[in-house]
């Protein structure tokens, strides 16, 4: 009957541990995901809020260099009117433009 007792409140006790570690872990999820706010819902990347990391992360062909100068780019003429307006920007040309078009907005 001791027994009995003591493996009861163990298992209560175990089984409130899985509920609170299992409902902290989306808070987590939801807290490590600073950059993808710069990642819009539909998954595409806005040219006028993300950071050169989450650019060159996001885009195919995008390395370092060319996502500075989009942003370089961004900071010197103001926010991107257009997707197509990418190609202003130096080491940009149509065919990197065509890869990414579908991942990219400007809203």
């Amino acid at each position: 009957m001791r027994n009995l007792r003591i493996f009861s409140l163990l298992f209560v006790l175990l089984a409130g541990l899985s509920v609170g570690v299992s409902a902290a872990e989306p808070a987590k999820e939801a807290a490590a995901k600073p950059a993808a706010a710069q990642v819009e819902a539909v998954g595409k990347v806005n040219l006028n809020t993300a950071d050169a990391d989450t650019l060159q992360r996001e885009l195919n062909g995008i390395g370092a260099v060319k996502a500075r100068a989009i942003v370089e780019y961004r900071e010197a003429n103001g926010p991107f009117a257009s997707v197509d307006e990418l190609l202003e920007v130096k080491g940009i040309g149509p065919a990197t433009l065509e890869k990414n078009r579908e991942k990219l907005t400007v809203n």
